[in-house]
Protein backbone atom coordinates (compact mmCIF):
# COMPACT_ATOMS: atom_id res chain seq x y z
CA UNK A 1 0.00 0.00 0.00
CA UNK A 2 3.07 2.13 0.60
CA UNK A 3 4.16 1.80 -3.21
CA UNK A 4 1.02 2.78 -4.19
CA UNK A 5 0.18 5.47 -2.84
CA UNK A 6 3.83 7.22 -3.51
CA UNK A 7 2.61 6.39 -6.80
CA UNK A 8 -0.83 8.06 -6.66
CA UNK A 9 0.84 10.92 -5.11
CA UNK A 10 3.39 11.20 -7.61
CA UNK A 11 0.40 11.04 -10.10
CA UNK A 12 -0.64 15.37 -10.50
CA UNK A 13 -3.85 15.72 -9.16
CA UNK A 14 -3.51 13.29 -6.47
CA UNK A 15 -1.12 15.03 -4.02
CA UNK A 16 -4.24 15.84 -1.59
CA UNK A 17 -2.94 18.22 1.55
CA UNK A 18 -3.52 17.35 4.78
CA UNK A 19 -6.67 19.47 6.12
CA UNK A 20 -7.76 20.62 2.36
CA UNK A 21 -10.79 22.60 2.47
CA UNK A 22 -13.29 19.55 1.19
CA UNK A 23 -17.24 21.11 0.17
CA UNK A 24 -19.61 18.16 -1.22
CA UNK A 25 -22.44 19.04 -3.41
CA UNK A 26 -25.32 19.17 -0.74
CA UNK A 27 -23.45 20.22 2.71
CA UNK A 28 -24.88 22.45 5.21
CA UNK A 29 -22.23 21.80 7.89
CA UNK A 30 -20.17 24.36 9.73
CA UNK A 31 -16.46 23.95 9.65
CA UNK A 32 -14.51 22.92 12.75
CA UNK A 33 -12.31 26.00 14.24
CA UNK A 34 -12.79 27.95 11.23
CA UNK A 35 -13.37 31.02 14.04
CA UNK A 36 -10.61 30.40 16.20
CA UNK A 37 -8.35 30.48 12.92
CA UNK A 38 -9.41 33.80 11.73
CA UNK A 39 -9.32 35.14 15.37
CA UNK A 40 -5.47 34.02 15.93
CA UNK A 41 -5.35 35.77 12.03
CA UNK A 42 -6.78 38.88 13.33
CA UNK A 43 -4.64 38.60 15.93
CA UNK A 44 -1.22 38.77 14.58
CA UNK A 45 -1.63 42.25 13.03
CA UNK A 46 -3.92 43.76 16.24
CA UNK A 47 -2.45 46.74 17.97
CA UNK A 48 -3.69 49.03 20.97
CA UNK A 49 -6.59 50.99 20.29
CA UNK A 50 -5.91 54.81 20.37
CA UNK A 51 -8.77 56.47 22.15
CA UNK A 52 -10.47 60.18 21.23
CA UNK A 53 -8.66 63.13 22.76
CA UNK A 54 -11.16 65.20 24.61
CA UNK A 55 -9.70 68.36 23.17
CA UNK A 56 -10.51 69.11 19.44
CA UNK A 57 -7.32 70.17 19.12
CA UNK A 58 -5.34 67.13 20.15
CA UNK A 59 -7.81 65.22 18.48
CA UNK A 60 -6.87 67.28 14.96
CA UNK A 61 -3.57 67.57 15.70
CA UNK A 62 -3.38 63.23 16.45
CA UNK A 63 -5.38 62.55 12.95
CA UNK A 64 -2.91 65.12 11.43
CA UNK A 65 0.28 62.96 12.88
CA UNK A 66 2.20 60.18 11.24
CA UNK A 67 0.58 57.42 12.76
CA UNK A 68 -2.55 58.38 10.56
CA UNK A 69 -2.75 61.14 8.03
CA UNK A 70 0.12 62.95 8.13
CA UNK A 71 0.11 66.16 6.25
CA UNK A 72 -2.81 64.68 3.62
CA UNK A 73 -3.78 67.83 2.21
CA UNK A 74 -7.13 66.07 1.21
CA UNK A 75 -7.93 65.77 4.71
CA UNK A 76 -10.16 68.72 5.41
CA UNK A 77 -10.48 69.73 9.30
CA UNK A 78 -13.37 72.62 10.18
CA UNK A 79 -13.31 73.77 13.70
CA UNK A 80 -17.03 75.52 14.48
CA UNK A 81 -18.86 76.12 17.58
CA UNK A 82 -21.91 74.28 18.01
CA UNK A 83 -24.77 76.66 19.16
CA UNK A 84 -22.34 79.39 19.58
CA UNK A 85 -20.75 77.58 22.99
CA UNK A 86 -19.41 74.28 22.77
CA UNK A 87 -16.03 73.68 20.32
CA UNK A 88 -16.62 71.06 18.29
CA UNK A 89 -14.31 69.42 14.80
CA UNK A 90 -15.73 68.21 11.75
CA UNK A 91 -13.11 65.57 9.42
CA UNK A 92 -13.62 64.59 6.02
CA UNK A 93 -11.97 63.83 2.94
CA UNK A 94 -12.16 65.88 -0.02
CA UNK A 95 -13.33 64.80 -2.94
CA UNK A 96 -15.32 61.55 -1.23
CA UNK A 97 -17.37 63.11 0.97
CA UNK A 98 -20.42 65.72 -0.30
CA UNK A 99 -20.20 69.49 0.89
CA UNK A 100 -23.49 69.79 0.12
CA UNK A 101 -24.72 67.51 2.80
CA UNK A 102 -21.94 69.12 5.15
CA UNK A 103 -23.18 72.37 5.05
CA UNK A 104 -26.94 71.58 4.38
CA UNK A 105 -27.71 68.68 7.25
CA UNK A 106 -24.47 68.79 9.56
CA UNK A 107 -23.13 71.91 9.72
CA UNK A 108 -26.59 74.35 9.36
CA UNK A 109 -28.21 72.56 12.00
CA UNK A 110 -25.02 72.48 14.89
CA UNK A 111 -24.37 76.13 14.40
CA UNK A 112 -27.81 77.52 15.01
CA UNK A 113 -29.02 75.22 17.63
CA UNK A 114 -30.22 77.68 19.93
CA UNK A 115 -31.22 74.83 22.86
CA UNK A 116 -29.27 74.98 26.10
CA UNK A 117 -28.95 70.85 25.79
CA UNK A 118 -25.86 69.95 24.02
CA UNK A 119 -25.40 66.45 24.81
CA UNK A 120 -24.20 64.11 21.92
CA UNK A 121 -27.85 62.31 22.69
CA UNK A 122 -29.91 65.15 22.33
CA UNK A 123 -27.67 66.40 18.85
CA UNK A 124 -28.16 62.92 17.34
CA UNK A 125 -31.87 63.17 18.34
CA UNK A 126 -32.77 66.50 17.39
CA UNK A 127 -30.50 68.60 16.12
CA UNK A 128 -28.25 66.48 12.86
CA UNK A 129 -30.50 65.71 10.18
CA UNK A 130 -28.19 62.93 8.97
CA UNK A 131 -29.59 59.46 8.84
CA UNK A 132 -27.11 56.79 9.65
CA UNK A 133 -25.22 57.95 12.78
CA UNK A 134 -22.41 55.55 14.66
CA UNK A 135 -20.34 57.06 17.75
CA UNK A 136 -17.08 55.48 18.63
CA UNK A 137 -13.87 55.55 21.58
CA UNK A 138 -11.22 53.99 19.13
CA UNK A 139 -9.62 56.16 16.05
CA UNK A 140 -9.18 53.76 14.19
CA UNK A 141 -13.13 53.10 13.08
CA UNK A 142 -13.00 56.84 12.32
CA UNK A 143 -10.08 56.93 10.57
CA UNK A 144 -11.48 54.24 7.96
CA UNK A 145 -15.36 55.97 7.57
CA UNK A 146 -13.66 59.08 6.93
CA UNK A 147 -11.27 56.65 3.87
CA UNK A 148 -14.89 55.66 3.10
CA UNK A 149 -16.39 59.49 2.65
CA UNK A 150 -18.03 59.89 6.01
CA UNK A 151 -17.36 62.82 8.47
CA UNK A 152 -16.22 62.58 11.64
CA UNK A 153 -17.36 65.07 14.42
CA UNK A 154 -15.91 65.35 17.81
CA UNK A 155 -17.14 67.31 20.54
CA UNK A 156 -14.87 69.53 23.30
CA UNK A 157 -14.17 67.21 26.37
CA UNK A 158 -16.39 64.06 24.91
CA UNK A 159 -13.23 62.19 24.47
CA UNK A 160 -15.64 60.34 22.20
CA UNK A 161 -17.06 61.50 18.40
CA UNK A 162 -19.87 60.24 15.77
CA UNK A 163 -19.30 59.33 12.60
CA UNK A 164 -21.71 60.44 9.81
CA UNK A 165 -23.21 59.10 6.37
CA UNK A 166 -21.83 61.72 3.86
CA UNK A 167 -20.49 59.53 1.04
CA UNK A 168 -20.83 61.95 -2.23
CA UNK A 169 -17.77 60.51 -4.63
CA UNK A 170 -18.24 61.14 -8.08
CA UNK A 171 -18.84 57.44 -9.88
CA UNK A 172 -19.82 56.26 -13.25
CA UNK A 173 -23.51 55.37 -13.29
CA UNK A 174 -24.62 51.62 -14.88
CA UNK A 175 -24.40 51.11 -18.22
CA UNK A 176 -24.54 48.10 -20.28
CA UNK A 177 -22.00 44.85 -20.07
CA UNK A 178 -18.98 45.05 -22.31
CA UNK A 179 -17.45 41.72 -22.06
CA UNK A 180 -20.40 39.46 -21.27
CA UNK A 181 -22.53 40.69 -24.18
CA UNK A 182 -26.10 39.17 -24.98
CA UNK A 183 -29.11 39.48 -27.15
CA UNK A 184 -31.38 38.53 -24.58
CA UNK A 185 -31.25 39.57 -20.64
CA UNK A 186 -30.07 42.05 -19.05
CA UNK A 187 -27.99 44.61 -20.20
CA UNK A 188 -26.93 45.90 -16.78
CA UNK A 189 -22.83 45.73 -15.19
CA UNK A 190 -21.72 46.51 -12.15
CA UNK A 191 -19.63 49.58 -11.44
CA UNK A 192 -16.71 51.00 -9.57
CA UNK A 193 -18.47 51.65 -6.53
CA UNK A 194 -19.28 48.36 -4.27
CA UNK A 195 -22.16 50.08 -2.54
CA UNK A 196 -23.79 50.65 -6.09
CA UNK A 197 -22.75 46.57 -7.07
CA UNK A 198 -24.44 45.72 -3.30
CA UNK A 199 -27.68 47.32 -4.61
CA UNK A 200 -27.71 45.93 -7.78
CA UNK A 201 -27.42 42.44 -5.99
CA UNK A 202 -30.51 43.27 -3.58
CA UNK A 203 -32.37 43.97 -6.48
CA UNK A 204 -32.63 40.94 -7.59
CA UNK A 205 -32.69 39.16 -4.43
CA UNK A 206 -35.76 40.74 -2.41
CA UNK A 207 -35.24 38.25 0.19
CA UNK A 208 -34.52 38.76 3.79
CA UNK A 209 -31.94 35.95 4.61
CA UNK A 210 -29.66 38.13 2.19
CA UNK A 211 -26.71 38.69 4.04
CA UNK A 212 -24.05 41.31 3.18
CA UNK A 213 -20.40 41.06 4.99
CA UNK A 214 -17.77 43.62 4.78
CA UNK A 215 -14.63 42.95 5.49
CA UNK A 216 -11.46 44.18 6.25
CA UNK A 217 -8.56 43.15 3.90
CA UNK A 218 -5.70 41.15 6.25
CA UNK A 219 -7.56 42.32 10.04
CA UNK A 220 -7.40 46.03 10.51
CA UNK A 221 -6.52 47.68 7.28
CA UNK A 222 -9.83 48.87 6.39
CA UNK A 223 -12.91 47.67 4.68
CA UNK A 224 -12.27 47.36 0.46
CA UNK A 225 -14.10 43.66 0.33
CA UNK A 226 -17.41 42.45 0.94
CA UNK A 227 -19.31 38.95 0.38
CA UNK A 228 -22.59 38.37 -0.37
CA UNK A 229 -24.75 35.27 0.20
CA UNK A 230 -28.40 33.95 1.56
CA UNK A 231 -27.96 32.97 5.56
CA UNK A 232 -29.25 29.62 6.19
CA UNK A 233 -29.27 28.78 2.17
CA UNK A 234 -25.46 28.43 1.76
CA UNK A 235 -23.00 26.19 3.54
CA UNK A 236 -21.59 27.52 6.30
CA UNK A 237 -18.42 25.81 5.64
CA UNK A 238 -17.95 27.52 2.25
CA UNK A 239 -18.78 31.14 4.31
CA UNK A 240 -16.26 30.44 6.92
CA UNK A 241 -13.57 29.20 4.39
CA UNK A 242 -14.39 32.45 2.32
CA UNK A 243 -13.91 34.64 5.18
CA UNK A 244 -11.25 32.91 6.73
CA UNK A 245 -8.69 33.42 3.14
CA UNK A 246 -9.87 36.72 2.92
CA UNK A 247 -9.36 37.66 6.59
CA UNK A 248 -5.65 35.69 6.71
CA UNK A 249 -4.93 38.17 3.68
CA UNK A 250 -1.74 40.46 4.13
CA UNK A 251 -1.67 43.12 1.42
CA UNK A 252 -5.09 45.22 0.84
CA UNK A 253 -7.76 44.06 -1.43
CA UNK A 254 -7.40 46.91 -4.14
CA UNK A 255 -9.38 44.91 -6.91
CA UNK A 256 -11.30 42.14 -7.93
CA UNK A 257 -8.66 40.32 -9.11
CA UNK A 258 -6.45 40.84 -6.07
CA UNK A 259 -9.37 38.64 -3.97
CA UNK A 260 -9.35 35.87 -6.89
CA UNK A 261 -5.82 34.89 -6.29
CA UNK A 262 -5.45 35.19 -2.29
CA UNK A 263 -8.77 32.64 -2.31
CA UNK A 264 -7.77 30.35 -5.24
CA UNK A 265 -6.50 26.57 -4.08
CA UNK A 266 -3.87 26.22 -7.25
CA UNK A 267 -2.22 29.66 -8.12
CA UNK A 268 0.14 27.72 -10.63
CA UNK A 269 -2.86 26.29 -12.54
CA UNK A 270 -3.43 28.51 -15.63
CA UNK A 271 -7.41 27.45 -14.96
CA UNK A 272 -9.70 29.59 -13.16
CA UNK A 273 -10.85 28.51 -10.09
CA UNK A 274 -13.54 31.64 -9.42
CA UNK A 275 -16.30 32.65 -11.57
CA UNK A 276 -15.76 36.75 -12.82
CA UNK A 277 -18.57 38.39 -14.08
CA UNK A 278 -19.58 41.66 -14.56
CA UNK A 279 -23.07 40.86 -15.05
CA UNK A 280 -25.63 41.11 -11.75
CA UNK A 281 -27.68 38.73 -12.87
CA UNK A 282 -25.38 35.91 -13.11
CA UNK A 283 -23.96 36.54 -9.98
CA UNK A 284 -28.04 36.92 -8.67
CA UNK A 285 -28.46 33.18 -10.04
CA UNK A 286 -25.30 31.52 -8.10
CA UNK A 287 -26.46 33.23 -5.09
CA UNK A 288 -29.87 31.87 -5.41
CA UNK A 289 -27.85 28.40 -5.93
CA UNK A 290 -26.15 28.41 -2.73
CA UNK A 291 -22.76 29.86 -3.80
CA UNK A 292 -20.77 32.94 -2.49
CA UNK A 293 -20.33 36.29 -4.05
CA UNK A 294 -17.25 38.56 -3.18
CA UNK A 295 -16.91 42.22 -4.07
CA UNK A 296 -14.17 44.62 -4.45
CA UNK A 297 -14.09 47.88 -4.37
CA UNK A 298 -12.88 49.98 -7.28
CA UNK A 299 -13.33 47.02 -9.08
CA UNK A 300 -16.48 46.51 -11.53
CA UNK A 301 -16.28 42.72 -11.68
CA UNK A 302 -17.79 40.02 -9.06
CA UNK A 303 -16.19 36.91 -7.54
CA UNK A 304 -18.45 33.93 -7.51
CA UNK A 305 -17.53 30.85 -5.17
CA UNK A 306 -17.13 27.82 -5.96
CA UNK A 307 -16.58 27.73 -10.10
CA UNK A 308 -16.58 24.92 -11.78
CA UNK A 309 -16.25 23.74 -15.55
CA UNK A 310 -20.01 23.64 -16.09
CA UNK A 311 -20.40 26.98 -14.30
CA UNK A 312 -17.49 28.62 -16.51
CA UNK A 313 -19.03 27.03 -19.85
CA UNK A 314 -22.18 28.66 -19.17
CA UNK A 315 -23.40 31.56 -20.59
CA UNK A 316 -26.16 34.25 -19.19
CA UNK A 317 -28.18 33.89 -22.34
CA UNK A 318 -28.76 29.95 -21.78
CA UNK A 319 -31.55 30.24 -19.68
CA UNK A 320 -33.36 32.38 -21.72
CA UNK A 321 -33.97 30.72 -24.66
CA UNK A 322 -36.11 27.10 -24.71
CA UNK A 323 -34.20 24.03 -23.42
CA UNK A 324 -33.60 22.39 -27.77
CA UNK A 325 -31.98 26.40 -28.49
CA UNK A 326 -30.34 26.51 -24.94
CA UNK A 327 -28.63 22.69 -25.10
CA UNK A 328 -27.72 23.19 -29.25
CA UNK A 329 -25.67 26.82 -28.04
CA UNK A 330 -23.57 24.94 -25.49
CA UNK A 331 -23.33 22.32 -27.45
CA UNK A 332 -21.96 24.51 -30.38
CA UNK A 333 -20.02 25.89 -27.36
CA UNK A 334 -18.44 22.76 -26.28
CA UNK A 335 -17.70 21.51 -29.41
CA UNK A 336 -15.49 24.69 -30.26
CA UNK A 337 -13.72 24.63 -27.06
CA UNK A 338 -12.49 20.78 -28.48
CA UNK A 339 -11.27 21.85 -31.34
CA UNK A 340 -9.80 24.96 -30.39
CA UNK A 341 -7.08 22.70 -28.00
CA UNK A 342 -7.20 19.69 -30.20
CA UNK A 343 -7.38 20.42 -33.78
CA UNK A 344 -3.58 22.39 -33.90
CA UNK A 345 -2.09 19.42 -32.40
CA UNK A 346 -4.02 16.58 -33.79
CA UNK A 347 -3.49 17.64 -37.13
CA UNK A 348 0.30 18.37 -36.27
CA UNK A 349 0.14 14.56 -35.77
CA UNK A 350 -1.28 13.77 -38.60
CA UNK A 351 1.13 15.37 -40.97
CA UNK A 352 4.31 14.59 -39.24
CA UNK A 353 3.58 10.96 -38.33
CA UNK A 354 -0.23 8.98 -39.26
CA UNK A 355 -0.02 10.19 -42.84
CA UNK A 356 -2.21 6.87 -43.37
CA UNK A 357 -5.37 8.20 -41.58
CA UNK A 358 -5.46 11.12 -43.96
CA UNK A 359 -6.91 10.77 -47.53
CA UNK A 360 -4.65 10.91 -50.29
CA UNK A 361 -6.38 13.86 -51.64
CA UNK A 362 -6.09 15.97 -48.09
CA UNK A 363 -2.15 14.17 -48.45
CA UNK A 364 -2.15 16.19 -51.58
CA UNK A 365 -2.80 19.10 -50.23
CA UNK A 366 -1.34 19.78 -47.34
CA UNK A 367 2.18 18.59 -49.46
CA UNK A 368 1.13 21.78 -52.53
CA UNK A 369 0.79 23.94 -50.04
CA UNK A 370 3.87 23.27 -48.14
CA UNK A 371 5.82 23.30 -51.26
CA UNK A 372 7.76 26.95 -50.99
CA UNK A 373 7.75 26.78 -47.04
CA UNK A 374 11.37 26.03 -45.72
CA UNK A 375 10.73 26.21 -42.20
CA UNK A 376 9.55 23.01 -40.18
CA UNK A 377 5.94 22.47 -39.78
CA UNK A 378 5.79 22.34 -36.03
CA UNK A 379 7.44 26.05 -36.05
CA UNK A 380 5.06 26.85 -38.46
CA UNK A 381 2.11 26.15 -36.14
CA UNK A 382 3.69 27.46 -33.63
CA UNK A 383 4.87 30.85 -35.34
CA UNK A 384 0.60 31.40 -36.83
CA UNK A 385 -0.79 30.76 -33.15
CA UNK A 386 1.58 33.46 -32.04
CA UNK A 387 0.70 35.85 -34.52
CA UNK A 388 -3.30 35.10 -33.74
CA UNK A 389 -2.23 35.47 -30.29
CA UNK A 390 -0.56 39.04 -31.05
CA UNK A 391 -3.19 40.25 -33.14
CA UNK A 392 -5.78 39.57 -30.32
CA UNK A 393 -3.89 41.49 -28.25
CA UNK A 394 -3.84 44.12 -29.63
CA UNK A 395 -7.35 44.40 -30.60
CA UNK A 396 -8.08 44.34 -26.99
CA UNK A 397 -5.62 47.07 -25.52
CA UNK A 398 -6.59 50.03 -28.57
CA UNK A 399 -9.69 51.82 -28.60
CA UNK A 400 -13.00 49.89 -29.43
CA UNK A 401 -13.50 50.78 -33.63
CA UNK A 402 -9.57 50.57 -34.27
CA UNK A 403 -9.31 47.40 -32.43
CA UNK A 404 -11.86 46.22 -34.32
CA UNK A 405 -9.93 47.41 -37.72
CA UNK A 406 -6.84 45.55 -36.69
CA UNK A 407 -8.46 42.52 -36.18
CA UNK A 408 -9.55 42.33 -39.81
CA UNK A 409 -7.00 44.12 -41.37
CA UNK A 410 -4.31 42.28 -39.25
CA UNK A 411 -5.79 38.69 -39.65
CA UNK A 412 -6.18 39.47 -43.29
CA UNK A 413 -3.48 40.70 -45.15
CA UNK A 414 -0.78 39.21 -42.51
CA UNK A 415 -2.33 35.72 -43.53
CA UNK A 416 -2.22 36.53 -47.02
CA UNK A 417 1.15 38.07 -46.39
CA UNK A 418 2.60 34.81 -44.56
CA UNK A 419 1.28 32.43 -47.55
CA UNK A 420 2.62 34.91 -50.70
CA UNK A 421 6.03 34.91 -48.42
CA UNK A 422 6.52 31.04 -48.23
CA UNK A 423 6.38 31.83 -44.33
CA UNK A 424 3.34 29.94 -43.97
CA UNK A 425 1.14 27.28 -45.94
CA UNK A 426 -3.00 27.92 -46.38
CA UNK A 427 -3.61 24.32 -45.09
CA UNK A 428 -1.45 25.73 -41.35
CA UNK A 429 -3.08 29.18 -41.64
CA UNK A 430 -6.98 27.44 -42.24
CA UNK A 431 -6.60 25.37 -38.84
CA UNK A 432 -4.89 27.78 -36.71
CA UNK A 433 -8.03 30.24 -37.96
CA UNK A 434 -10.65 27.75 -37.15
CA UNK A 435 -8.71 26.98 -34.05
CA UNK A 436 -9.21 30.84 -33.05
CA UNK A 437 -12.66 31.02 -33.61
CA UNK A 438 -13.35 27.73 -31.39
CA UNK A 439 -11.60 29.61 -28.98
CA UNK A 440 -13.70 32.27 -28.85
CA UNK A 441 -16.70 30.36 -28.66
CA UNK A 442 -15.51 29.93 -24.87
CA UNK A 443 -17.48 32.85 -22.70
CA UNK A 444 -15.07 33.17 -19.79
CA UNK A 445 -11.89 35.15 -20.62
CA UNK A 446 -9.44 33.51 -18.34
CA UNK A 447 -10.83 30.12 -19.23
CA UNK A 448 -9.85 31.16 -22.90
CA UNK A 449 -6.37 31.73 -22.00
CA UNK A 450 -6.30 28.37 -20.14
CA UNK A 451 -6.99 26.73 -23.07
CA UNK A 452 -4.41 28.67 -25.05
CA UNK A 453 -1.95 27.19 -22.56
CA UNK A 454 -2.84 23.86 -23.21
CA UNK A 455 -3.24 24.15 -26.93
CA UNK A 456 0.46 24.82 -27.47
CA UNK A 457 1.35 21.97 -25.10
CA UNK A 458 -0.76 19.60 -27.02
CA UNK A 459 1.08 21.61 -29.81
CA UNK A 460 4.47 20.93 -29.02
CA UNK A 461 3.79 16.98 -27.71
CA UNK A 462 2.22 16.31 -31.21
CA UNK A 463 5.53 17.87 -32.93
CA UNK A 464 7.76 15.70 -30.55
CA UNK A 465 5.68 12.35 -30.18
CA UNK A 466 2.36 12.37 -32.89
CA UNK A 467 -0.79 10.97 -31.32
CA UNK A 468 1.26 9.38 -28.46
CA UNK A 469 2.58 12.53 -27.20
CA UNK A 470 -0.78 14.16 -28.03
CA UNK A 471 -3.18 11.77 -25.82
CA UNK A 472 -0.19 11.49 -22.96
CA UNK A 473 -0.68 15.40 -22.90
CA UNK A 474 -4.31 15.42 -22.98
CA UNK A 475 -4.48 12.41 -20.18
CA UNK A 476 -1.96 14.22 -17.47
CA UNK A 477 -4.59 17.54 -18.26
CA UNK A 478 -7.26 15.59 -17.15
CA UNK A 479 -6.06 14.10 -14.49
CA UNK A 480 -5.04 17.64 -12.95
CA UNK A 481 -8.35 19.05 -13.88
CA UNK A 482 -10.27 15.80 -11.72
CA UNK A 483 -8.00 16.27 -8.91
CA UNK A 484 -8.13 20.38 -9.27
CA UNK A 485 -10.91 21.74 -6.92
CA UNK A 486 -12.55 24.86 -6.14
CA UNK A 487 -13.43 25.69 -2.10
CA UNK A 488 -13.53 21.82 -2.19
CA UNK A 489 -15.84 21.37 -4.87
CA UNK A 490 -14.28 19.36 -7.60
CA UNK A 491 -13.83 21.17 -10.82
CA UNK A 492 -14.88 18.98 -13.50
CA UNK A 493 -18.61 18.59 -10.76
CA UNK A 494 -20.76 17.19 -11.47
CA UNK A 495 -19.10 14.42 -14.60
CA UNK A 496 -15.44 13.49 -12.05
CA UNK A 497 -15.95 12.80 -9.58
CA UNK A 498 -19.85 11.84 -10.68
CA UNK A 499 -21.93 13.38 -7.91
CA UNK A 500 -25.72 14.01 -7.63
CA UNK A 501 -26.70 15.36 -10.80
CA UNK A 502 -28.65 12.48 -13.09
CA UNK A 503 -27.34 14.48 -16.26
CA UNK A 504 -24.52 16.15 -17.98
CA UNK A 505 -24.18 19.71 -18.16
CA UNK A 506 -24.08 20.29 -21.35
CA UNK A 507 -27.82 19.59 -21.27
CA UNK A 508 -30.35 22.45 -20.43
CA UNK A 509 -33.06 20.62 -17.91
CA UNK A 510 -36.36 22.72 -17.49
CA UNK A 511 -36.72 25.74 -15.23
CA UNK A 512 -38.41 24.70 -11.97
CA UNK A 513 -39.74 27.30 -9.17
CA UNK A 514 -38.54 30.39 -11.42
CA UNK A 515 -35.44 32.04 -12.37
CA UNK A 516 -33.46 31.61 -11.11
CA UNK A 517 -34.19 28.48 -9.13
CA UNK A 518 -33.79 28.04 -5.42
CA UNK A 519 -31.69 24.45 -4.37
CA UNK A 520 -28.81 23.40 -2.61
CA UNK A 521 -27.28 21.87 -5.98
CA UNK A 522 -25.31 24.40 -7.66
CA UNK A 523 -25.66 22.81 -11.26
CA UNK A 524 -29.35 23.87 -11.48
CA UNK A 525 -30.97 24.50 -14.55
CA UNK A 526 -31.84 28.27 -14.08
CA UNK A 527 -27.96 28.88 -13.26
CA UNK A 528 -27.00 31.93 -15.42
Amino acid sequence: MGIFGRILRSIPGFSARDGRFELLERECGSLENAEKRRSEAERGDERAPVPVPRSVLEAEKLLKGEEFFGNDPDLITREFTVGGRLPALIVYMNGLASDAKINEFLLRPLMRVGDRELSAEHLIESVIEIAEVKRGRDMDPAVSGVLEGMTALFFEGAGEYLLLETRGAEKRAVGSAENEKTVRGSKAAFTEDMRTNITLIRRGIKKADLTVKLLPSGAKDGGGAAIVYREGFTSKALIAEVEKRLFSASPRITASGVAEQLMEDAPLMPVPQTLVTERPDRVVSHIMNGRVCVLAEGSPEAVVVPATLASLMNSPEDVYLKRPLGTLLRLVRYVGALVSVVLPGYFLALALYHQGLMTTEVLGTVIASRRMVFEPIGAEMLLLLFIFQLIREAGLRVPGGIGQAIGIIGGLIMGQAAVSAHLASSVVLIVVAGAGLGNFCIPDHSLQLAAAYLRLAAVAAAWLGGLLGLTAVFLLALLRLAGLKSFGMPFLSPLAPKTFSDRPPIFRGPIKGGLPSDGANTEKDGEL
